[in-house]
């Protein structure tokens, strides 16, 4: 199954980053590539979460489960039902001196092994510049934030 890890620095605070990575009803505000989540079910520390997003003019729906390690600032999403046959990964936040480190691991299986050995490379690039673009836009959402309430 292929795997993209993708990370990035942020000037701020590992809680506020970390809060902001759990709010994911919020990413429609600031991700221009999440058109809707909806939190179908929520427990004490675990979610089922409801997504609809957009890659290259295509929808992709699914719906995952959410599980949030607070103690380690990491998040682990295993997609229960939707487009791809299997999806899941984590998100984890590490705290360096001023700053955090947020990394986005996602895992996937595309579903068709005739052609998996000709479309994973082209959804690996797809899915690492998709990862960029929520980091990015977290990172932009987080010292926004800090330079406000500075």
């Amino acid at each position: 199954m292929p795997q993209v890890e993708e990370s990035i620095f942020v000037q701020g605070d590992i809680e506020q980053a970390y809060q902001l990575a759990k709010d994911m009803e919020s990413y429609p505000e600031f991700m221009p590539n999440v058109i809707n989540i909806d939190v179908v079910k929520q427990c004490k520390n675990e979610t089922v979460t409801s997504w609809i997003t957009e890659v290259d003019g295509k929808k992709i729906c699914w719906k995952e489960r959410d599980v949030f390690n607070d103690a380690e600032y990491e998040i682990i999403y295993q997609q229960l039902s939707g487009d791809l046959k299997e999806f899941n990964g984590k998100w984890k936040l590490e705290s360096h001196s001023q700053r955090v480190k947020i990394s986005l691991i996602v895992n996937f299986e595309f579903g068709i092994p005739m052609l998996s050995a000709l479309l994973h490379p082209i959804l690996k690039k797809k899915v690492a510049s998709n990862s960029r673009s929520m980091l990015q836009a977290i990172k932009k959402q987080i010292e926004s934030e800090s330079r406000q309430c500075s």
